[in-house]
C-alpha cells in the first residue's frame, strides 16, 4: 500500500489530475431486513446518514449543531414529501434514497471532470484518461518494477481500458458524462454489470483458475497475519459460502455465483434502507412518518458529532 501511495503522489504531482487507476469497492452485502440490525450496530448511524443524506452532505451534517441539524431536516421532509399529505411513506423516502445516491453519483463525476478532459472538447477520451492518469507510469515504467500485483499500473492499465470501452456505447472511444459516469460507477448501471462481476472475479481468484475458492473469499476480507485461530465470524462466513454462495456445491464461486452474491436479484438497498427508517421511527406503527416522528429520531436520519469532537460550528450551509 505505501508504495501505491507513493506512485499516487508522484502522478499528481507530474500530471497535476487527482485520479487514480480504478480500483474495487468494498464486496459488502447488508443484511436484506435492516430493521433487525441490533441496538450495538445503530449506534453511529454512519450508513444511514450516508443513505440518507449522501456521503458529502454527511460530513456537513457532522459539523453542525442538533438545533441546525434538525432545522434542516425539517426543510428536507417537505422534499420527501411529495404528494404533501403530511406522511412520509416508504415509496418517497425510497424515491429519496435513489435521488441522493444519484446525486452523489453525478456530483463525484462533475469534481473530477476538467482533471481528464484535457482538450475542453466536452468529452474524455481513452487517450485522454490515460494521459491523466498512467503518463508518469508510461514515461517511467521503470520505476514502478517493485509495485505490487494488487496495486500495480501494469495490471490497472488493460483493465481501465476494458472497462472504459465497455462504457464507451457508440464506440467513439471517447466518453460523454453518461459514459464516463459509468466508467466511474459502473455498479450503477446495467450495461456495466459484467464487467463489476470480471473484475471482482479477477481481485479474488488469486491462482487464475477463473474460480474463487473458499480460502480465496475468506482471504479477500480476512488475512492470517498472526497466525493464531480464526475469528467466529470467519468461520461464520465459510458457512455463508457452504451454504450461500457455492450454489452447485462444486467447492467454487463461478462468475454465475458471484454475480448473485454482489448483485442479489431480490435486493434492493435503498428500499431496504426506507423500510429500515420507517420501522426505526414509526411511533404509532401506522407504516408512515410524520415530520414530528423524524425529527424526534432525527440522529438517525442525520445526526451531529460537532458537540461530541468541539468542532468550530460551520454555519450558512446551503440547503440541501
Amino acid at each position: 500500500m505505501d508504495v501505491f501511495n507513493y506512485v499516487c503522489v508522484v502522478l499528481l504531482c507530474t500530471t497535476m489530475v487527482h485520479g487514480k487507476p480504478t480500483l474495487r469497492k468494498e464486496r459488502v452485502i447488508h443484511d436484506s431486513d435492516l430493521s433487525k440490525r441490533t441496538e450495538e450496530d445503530n449506534k453511529s448511524f454512519q450508513y444511514d446518514h450516508e443513505a440518507f443524506l449522501g456521503k458529502e452532505e454527511a460530513k456537513t451534517f457532522d459539523q453542525l449543531t442538533p438545533e441546525e441539524s434538525k432545522d434542516r431536516l425539517s426543510k428536507i421532509v417537505d422534499r420527501i414529501d411529495s404528494n404533501s399529505d403530511g406522511y412520509i411513506n416508504t415509496a418517497e423516502l425510497k424515491a429519496w434514497i435513489k435521488r441522493v445516491q444519484k446525486r452523489y453519483v453525478y456530483e463525484n463525476v462533475a469534481k473530477v471532470w476538467t482533471d481528464y478532459d484535457l482538450n475542453k472538447d466536452n468529452k474524455i477520451s481513452w487517450d485522454e484518461y490515460k494521459q491523466a492518469t498512467y503518463g508518469y507510469y508510461l514515461a517511467n515504467p521503470e520505476e514502478f518494477d517493485d509495485a505490487t500485483d494488487q496495486f500495480s499500473f501494469r495490471k490497472m492499465l488493460p483493465r481501465d481500458e476494458r472497462r472504459f470501452k465497455t462504457a464507451d456505447l457508440n464506440g467513439d472511444l471517447a466518453a460523454d458524462r453518461e459514459e464516463f459516469t459509468s466508467f466511474l460507477h459502473p455498479e450503477e448501471f446495467d450495461h456495466m454489470k459484467d464487467i463489476v462481476v470480471q473484475e471482482t472475479l479477477e481481485d479474488i481468484d488469486k491462482n487464475g483458475d477463473g474460480d474463487v475458492d473458499e480460502d480465496e473469499y475468506i482471504a479477500d476480507m480476512f488475512a492470517h497475519e498472526d497466525g493464531g485461530p480464526e475469528p467466529d465470524w470467519v468461520k461464520t462466513e465459510r458457512e455463508q459460502f457452504s451454504d450461500f454462495r457455492d450454489l452447485n456445491k462444486d467447492g467454487k464461486m463461478d462468475q454465475d455465483e458471484i454475480r448473485h452474491w454482489i448483485m442479489p436479484q431480490d435486493y434492493d438497498h435503498a428500499q431496504a434502507e426506507a423500510r429500515h427508517l420507517v420501522y426505526e421511527s414509526d411511533q404509532d406503527k401506522d407504516q408512515m412518518l410524520t415530520r414530528d416522528e423524524i425529527l424526534e429520531n432525527w440522529n438517525m436520519f442525520v445526526g451531529s458529532q460537532a458537540t461530541n469532537y468541539g468542532e468550530d460550528l460551520t454555519r450558512n450551509h446551503d440547503e440541501l
